[in-house]
């Protein structure tokens, strides 16, 4: 049997109106050519699916078994319709996330929020498990946005520059180094260095200080959360460097020293990689333009 989406309208139709005349009229068809169809429909399933003595028009015990299939089908083929819809306006997708960046959470997070609240039909999920495996996931259509300060050329992606950061040494009130006004490579020889649980080439003391002068701290040791590595910090059980987004709350704390990295000061850049297929999706431009604001304001704390 070769059944298709206009018998299910068909069926339904009639069902609805209780007769061809006004079955037609909803269908924008002739009489004649809807009762053509529903005789060769009929000719195909071998059954009567009307029982056409009865006024207003009833569907037979078959008819109602192919009404049961368009009230469960014709919805979703209608909503897949208006996904198509969204699709092509830009109004409906996906954004994906992946981070090289664990600190992204603080200002991402309440970014996200509001992009929900603006495209409430584009489904979002940030996927932190891909981090070290993020471009590959990106050009793979496994995520849509990689959040990275470590730009690559890779033919079809495109890294947006969101903003500007300063990686920032923090330790306690009370420890020696305080007396300092800026932190070098040879100060963390023998300090605790508290980072979050990722490799060393996503670190920005790494990368900026530490790797280059060839210089190794006395500890490391690994903490998931910014909260707990703040408090670890106030113990004068470690020391650490976190973005200065991260420290707005912290720059007016007592218990904590705020120093640069260098005499000069270390500055990174947040990127968003995307493919450039996706440059031009009105939510994906809305998304990279929140993006670059938003952490700015973290940046320079309260008004």
């Amino acid at each position: 049997m070769h059944l298709e989406f206009r018998h299910l309208r068909t069926v339904k139709a009639i069902h609805e109106a209780g007769g061809l005349a006004r079955a037609a009229d909803l269908l924008h068809i002739t009489q004649s050519a809807l009762s053509h169809q529903v005789k060769g429909l009929e000719d195909q399933t071998g059954v009567e699916l009307f029982v056409r003595r009865s006024k207003p028009l009833r569907l037979s015990a078959a008819g109602h078994k192919i009404l049961r299939l368009a009230e469960e089908v014709l919805p979703k083929v209608a909503a897949l319709e208006e996904d198509f819809v969204g699709l092509r306006d830009g109004t409906t997708g996906r954004m994906h996330i992946a981070l090289e960046c664990h600190a992204c959470f603080e200002w991402l997070l309440p970014v996200l929020d509001m992009f929900r609240k603006a495209w409430p039909d584009v489904d979002v999920d940030i996927r932190p498990g891909l981090a070290f495996q993020a471009m590959k996931a990106l050009r793979q259509e496994e995520v849509d946005l990689v959040l990275s300060s470590d730009p690559e050329h890779q033919a079809d992606i495109e890294f947006k520059p969101l903003f500007d950061y300063a990686p920032m040494f923090v330790a306690a009130a009370g420890h020696p180094l305080a007396q300092k006004d800026f932190i070098v490579a040879e100060d963390f020889r023998d300090e605790v260095l508290l980072t979050y649980p990722v490799e060393r080439s996503r670190l920005d003391v790494f990368n900026e200080l530490l790797t280059p002068a060839k210089v190794e701290p006395k500890a490391i040791r690994q903490v998931e959360l910014t909260a707990v590595m703040l408090l670890l910090v106030a113990s004068n059980r470690g020391v650490t460097v976190l973005p200065d987004w991260v420290l707005h709350e912290v720059k007016n704390n007592r218990d904590y020293v705020v120093r640069p990295l260098t005499e000069n000061g270390v500055v990174r850049r947040m990127y968003a990689a995307i493919r450039s297929d996706d440059a031009a999706k009105p939510y994906m431009a809305h998304l990279i333009r929140m993006a670059r604001t938003e952490p700015v304001k973290l940046q320079r704390g309260p008004a």
